[in-house]
């Protein structure tokens, strides 16, 4: 079991092996850490081409999870990714055939293309960390991450995330272009592949597992802080651009994430730099604004970061 007093050792280790293969993507990875270790999944939008598989491939290995793959299109059935009971008519019984969502770290790939049906069967995974079928109720395996993508340019054949699926990502990120350095060396080094499947892992699942019960119960967050968190919440409520604004939900994900935050930068407390430091990755797109600019919600989070007075 992993030792708390070298564990920011550990995660420098895993963050410097990572970017050995994913040059220039550290923000990204950073916030997939903080999905990770705070038991949130999270949502990659950017177009194809930009490493968001390959992102998470690479964070399964570094961290020691098992890795499940689903590659969504307009027929897939829930039963494609949560599995299906077959018959065996030696055995004259049913077997349980689990599917690729019973693995720690599962991407889902171009998710907006996956029916609500399909989509449905995701959304008891990620909010019950558990799922339905024939009547019998499996639990995930622990931790259970998300990783999920979508393309936010091409419209054709997808279905728009619902609302109650959008609020189950912690965190919603763009990979973005690497810096011209960081691109060169890609080009130079060609294909990642080989080097991903040859990353050593420097968790384990039962470490990462055990990670996040520590932050859970033993990263304080004080009430000064708490109050800082509400008032950030009610501000977004009562905003007039905002048709809907942060759930008591979205909330109580800004302080996991703020914990989080706070343990990987060797605290057992959270400051309110925890707590701003992902704060658009986390609120922006729970926000209902009236305008649909996805600009807008960003802009607006930043207007109330910077007016609400710090503790």
């Amino acid at each position: 079991m992993i030792s708390f007093d070298i564990k920011n050792n550990l995660i420098k280790q895993a963050m410097e092996r990572l970017e050995e293969v994913l040059h220039g993507k550290s923000g990204v990875m950073m916030r997939v850490m903080v999905c990770v270790f705070s038991g949130g999944h999270i949502l990659l939008e950017d177009i194809p081409g930009l490493g968001k598989t390959t992102v998470a491939l690479a964070a399964a290995r570094v961290l020691g999870l098992t890795f499940g793959r689903v590659q969504c299109t307009n027929d897939l059935l829930p039963t494609d990714v949560t599995g299906l009971n077959i018959f065996r008519a030696e055995k004259g019984i049913f077997e349980f055939h689990p599917g690729p969502i019973f693995n720690n770290l599962v991407l889902v790939d171009e998710i907006n293309r996956a029916t609500p049906k399909t989509q449905s069967a995701l959304l008891e995974a990620m909010g019950e960390e558990q799922t339905t079928i024939d009547g019998v109720t499996y639990r995930m395996a622990s931790p259970f991450i998300v990783a999920a993508t979508q393309n936010p340019i091409e419209h054709s054949g997808t279905f728009p995330l619902p609302e109650s699926q959008m609020d189950r990502f912690m965190i919603k990120a763009a990979v973005g272009y690497p810096d011209r350095d960081s691109e060169r060396g890609i080009l130079r080094s060609g294909s990642q592949k080989e080097m991903i499947e040859n990353l050593a892992p420097v968790f384990t699942a039962d470490d990462v597992a055990a990670c996040q019960r520590y932050i859970s119960n033993e990263v304080v967050i004080s009430d000064k802080i708490l109050d800082y968190v509400l008032t950030i919440s009610d501000a977004t409520r009562r905003h007039p651009m905002v048709e809907t604004g942060i759930s008591t939900r979205g909330a109580m994900v800004l302080c996991r994430a703020a914990k989080c935050t706070a343990w990987m930068r060797g605290r057992d407390y959270v400051v309110p730099e925890d707590v701003k430091l992902f704060a658009h990755d986390i609120l922006s797109h729970r926000l209902q604004m009236i305008s649909k600019s996805g600009d807008d919600a960003r802009n607006l989070i930043s207007s109330i970061l910077a007016e609400t007075p710090v503790p």
